[in-house]
């Protein structure tokens, strides 16, 4: 079990960040806000794959003009990432945004943030202060971004963790002098052992809820194991309120990785099938890669988290599917059908996807009827012949998740 690290709350429209609330799984269009039909179009895509919060950019003044219409269709609450005109900040909080985004690097003018802070307080908007590996060099002071890159150049892991730091609780200044607390924070980085460190670090400087991210991930194919590489270590030892897992993708992959990471790790519920498979191997006799794309793509019409096993072999199979609600354990040419571990039918290859499909629909009808149970997620572990302690004793039995 996974003990979170304790944190201030905000709320973002209806959804809790930090205080023990659920992590919040976010996201961001890549569509032109401006355009509203296909911004509203991606938020509720977005939102019908599990997006809890998603974030809009708003460079342009047409695109905060755009933010009513916008957030009146919305299913969930919109954030607003602001680049260089504070101005859009006032126009977004005007419009009814439910969060704004800011980085240090680019709004640094004293009076521009304090009106921004005033304009939030008043309408109890909270605010993201992020910072990222690309935006935190100086960029007008010559002189000091030449101390800064000598300083970068000497030992670029330590220094860019200590420049981001330093930015945020240098920009947090201005917001515990106008006492408003309704932050979140942000760290990001492309490395993702320097964003473990860096968030590591400053959940020990403060008690504001965090967002975690690794920015400029790249394509799924190599984002994933990035993300969720920093992401994971991150939330595996508590630390972490919300999450954006970014790709250069359409943003729907993100929500989906997210909430298996999530799911993977206990912090959230399933709300629909959960797909296990046996790796391949030389004992397998039927196209597995084929029949796990056709099982996932069919099972995606139900809506319940029924545990299912595809398993290329007979051999390891019914014990690596221990615990599955319905499992397929093939052979050559035929598949077995188990449904709770008590064989319920024998199908031949041809009719394993169909058949496979059926018992799962209708396990997950007798389930949404109460008249049977998923399998719990909790199995006890206990050896034949348990090693004894240095002490002589023997070791209970292990329950684990």
């Amino acid at each position: 079990m996974i003990r979170r690290r304790i944190t201030r709350k905000v709320m973002v429209g209806g959804v809790g960040i930090g205080g023990g609330a659920p992590v919040a799984v976010q996201s961001m269009t890549n569509t032109q806000t401006h355009d509203v039909d296909a911004t509203v179009r991606q938020i509720r895509r977005l939102a019908e794959g599990g997006c809890d919060i998603v974030r809009i950019a708003v460079p342009e003044k047409r695109d905060t003009e755009a933010l009513p219409a916008i957030l009146e269709q919305s299913p969930v609450p919109v954030a607003a990432d602001v680049h260089f005109h504070y101005e859009r900040a006032l126009e977004a909080i005007e419009a009814g945004a439910h969060k704004i985004r800011l980085n240090p690097g680019n709004i640094r003018d004293r009076k521009k943030v304090d009106r921004i802070i005033a304009a939030c307080r008043d309408r109890g908007i909270p605010i993201r202060v992020g910072v990222n590996e690309g935006s935190v060099i100086e960029r007008k002071d010559s002189d000091l971004r030449a101390a800064q890159k000598r300083s970068l150049a000497a030992d670029y892991r330590s220094e860019m963790i200590r420049l981001m730091l330093e930015t945020l609780e240098g920009y947090l200044r201005i917001f515990d002098e106008s006492n408003f607390h309704d932050v979140v924070l942000s760290a990001k980085s492309i490395d993702a052992s320097m964003v473990i460190d860096a968030y590591r670090a400053l959940s020990e400087r403060s008690d504001l809820p965090l967002h975690l991210g690794v920015t400029h991930a790249g394509p799924p194919e190599t984002g994933r194991i990035r993300s969720i590489a920093a992401i994971g270590s991150l939330l595996a030892m508590g630390i972490g309120d919300t999450i954006r897992i970014s790709y250069a993708a359409d943003p729907i992959y993100e929500v989906e990785d997210a909430k298996e990471l999530l799911c993977s790790l206990g912090l959230r519920s399933r709300t629909e099938p959960e797909l296990i498979a046996c790796p391949t191997c030389g004992r397998i006799e039927i196209d597995l890669i084929k029949l796990v794309a056709d099982v996932r793509r069919e099972l995606s019409t139900i809506k319940t988290p029924v545990r299912v096993a595809v398993m290329g072999c007979v051999v390891n199979g019914p014990g690596e599917a221990e615990g599955a609600d319905i499992a397929v354990f093939a052979g050559k040419g035929r598949g077995i059908i188990c449904v709770q571990g008590k064989q319920k039918r024998t199908v031949s290859e041809a009719e394993m996807l169909n058949a496979l499909y059926e018992e799962t629909l209708a396990f997950a009808q007798r389930v949404e009827r109460g008249e049977v149970e998923l399998s719990p997620s909790t199995v006890t572990i206990a050896s034949a012949d348990p090693l004894p302690r240095m002490d002589g004793s023997i070791p209970p039995a292990v329950a684990t998740e």
